[in-house]
């Protein structure tokens, strides 16, 4: 989910080969900017990143990932992963269309009928790519009222998708690129009607259990398990903790996951590295929407 830098519970890197095949000077320069990052006026107070090569592991830190006890951020501390949980329901889907069970073309409409039938013509693949045109229901009146009334409050996919059940198409599907969190919300409905399964438990299935992320948890309530990295927005004076604030239902598939920056590199370089999909699965997700800019920033 989409709320701004400070909310991160902290910055967890997960570097592929070329950044770890960097030498004293490129690591000294790396830690450098690391410290730089975390003084520019609205960064998180603190930032983790780990470097993995070969099996062996280097840990870089900036900040605090408390301001009360100025402890550093560990590897092995939890935190809320917000909308990296994106890449998770990527790879679910992905596993599903490589047993057959979805397709890229498959509509909203054929999976989920019971979706606003505006939306019913949209593919996976334009939920997947951000190119769907269906509303961000973090946008809506009706989430913000969560946020300011019942921030901790359980939050169901069907109220989710309530949010905006009455909205229309933002624009028309494959036009262009913007970023929208119920886009992923409708991903993980899409493959639990294709499954059978529920949403958590093709994450099991499919991610934490073959990459072995034991540390990886999809909750809905809080608090998150200890130790943990602090999440945190900017306050008069400083900064008010707000790591146990927002329930992570109210992100479900779009992001709820609690991880540790150990099992994120884990998962990424599994992710990247072919160990949950086929390559010319993996080739579909780096077919991006020419130009696509937006919030965040990126190519699609």
């Amino acid at each position: 989910m989409k709320h701004g830098p400070l909310l991160a519970a902290g910055l967890a890197l997960a570097m592929a080969a070329p950044a770890a095949q960097a030498g004293a000077a490129d690591e000294a320069l790396f830690k450098k900017q690391m410290r730089a990052f975390v003084k520019v006026d609205g960064a998180p107070p603190g930032a983790i990143a780990t470097l993995r090569k070969n099996g062996s592991t280097k840990t870089f830190t900036a900040g605090v990932a408390n301001t009360r006890t100025r402890a550093a951020a560990r590897p092995t501390d939890h935190m809320r992963i917000a909308s990296v949980s994106k890449a998770f329901s990527g790879a679910v889907a992905l596993d599903l269309i490589g047993k057959g069970q979805l397709s890229f073309d498959d509509t909203i409409a054929s999976r989920r009928p019971d979706l606003p039938a505006a939306w019913g013509a949209v593919t996976l693949r334009q939920l997947l790519g951000h190119t769907s045109g269906v509303p961000d229901y973090t946008q809506s009146k009706g989430f913000q009222k969560q946020l300011q009334t019942k921030p901790g409050g359980f939050v169901s996919t069907k109220q989710i998708i309530d949010w905006v059940r009455t909205d229309g198409l933002v624009f028309p599907p494959g036009s262009k690129y913007e970023y929208s969190n119920t886009d992923n919300i409708v991903v993980g409905l899409m493959a639990e009607a294709a499954s059978g399964k529920t949403y958590p438990a093709l994450l099991q299935e499919v991610v934490f259990g073959p990459l072995a992320l034991s540390e990886t948890t999809f909750p809905t309530r809080l608090p998150l398990p200890r130790p943990f990295i602090h999440g945190y927005v900017a306050a008069e004076g400083g900064f008010e903790d707000v790591t146990n604030l927002i329930s992570p239902s109210g992100a479900w598939a779009s992001g709820a996951i609690f991880s540790t920056p150990n099992d994120v590199n884990t998962f990424v370089a599994g992710y990247v590295g072919g160990k949950l999909a086929t390559p010319a699965l993996q080739a579909e997700q780096f077919k991006f929407f020419p130009g696509g800019r937006s919030s965040p920033p990126g190519p699609g």
